[in-house]
């Protein structure tokens, strides 16, 4: 690093759990981030700023004007434009020094197993079951780590999934396809600060992740927006799940 990243990063190098070492570590690292909308905007511009190397982001979604007021990475001026580029654009002014690459598609089969398997982490800021049901088997067969989000009206929550650990649990112990709760924020709506408060938190674990720090692995991270309470519960992984207890899982 020159004298400039130095100052850039300053503040996180002083950090004894990141240090000289743990910068250069998050320059060399990669992270896919999945959805470019409440969640992706906190983690794309936290992760820029951090010195995440590349970040990969994915959204096949453009700006629209009720996007505005909780994806604080897009301005009324961007409205009609594709996310990742109107996204892509923000992190660059954030930290020019970091890769962005703009995929405006979603990513499935093959393209997204192999987005995953460059990745040194994945984040799931999607909004629908399909979408994290995909990303987590890609996840789990490539053996990356995944950090999933979701928020709804005033409550939130987070996890990691971790492959490389032989206990973790992964989003189907969670969510089983045909009995999830099919809720939209478009449908029920959502408190305007609540995803960048979820999204904060994944930031977070990913660059744990990234820096081998402890993370949420085998816990669910609960908030009640409402009351202001959190909860941590434990996840185990289920013994039947067809994702992650296969053989070649364990």
């Amino acid at each position: 690093m020159d004298d400039q990243s130095l100052l850039r990063y300053s503040r996180q190098i002083m950090l004894p759990q990141v240090d000289l070492d743990g910068q250069e570590r998050l320059l060399a690292s990669r992270v896919l981030i999945i959805g470019q909308g409440g969640l992706g905007a906190p983690v794309s511009l936290y992760l820029a700023a951090a010195g995440v190397g590349a970040l990969v982001i994915s959204d096949p979604d453009t700006v629209d004007l009720s996007n505005l007021q909780r994806q604080i990475i897009h301005h009324t001026q961007d409205i009609d434009r594709v996310k990742t580029e109107s996204a892509a654009e923000k992190m660059r002014q954030v930290n020019p020094e970091v890769e962005i690459v703009s995929i405006p598609r979603a990513l499935h089969d093959k393209e997204l197993s192999a987005a995953v398997s460059q990745a040194d982490a994945v984040v799931d800021c999607s909004d629908n079951f399909e979408t994290r049901f995909a990303v987590n088997r890609a996840c789990f067969a490539q053996r990356v780590p995944l950090v999933s989000g979701a928020v709804i009206r005033m409550e939130g929550q987070v996890a990691v999934f971790n492959p490389r650990k032989a206990d973790s649990p992964c989003y189907e112990c969670l969510y089983k396809p045909g009995t999830e709760v099919t809720e939209t924020c478009s449908e029920n709506g959502v408190l305007a600060p609540l995803p960048g408060v979820i999204g904060s938190i994944q930031a977070t674990e990913t660059l744990k992740l990234l820096l081998d720090l402890p993370t949420l692995t085998g816990e669910l991270l609960l908030m009640d927006g409402l009351t202001m309470e959190w909860r941590k519960l434990k996840l185990p992984r289920d013994p039947d799940c067809p994702v992650c207890s296969q053989p070649g899982m364990l």
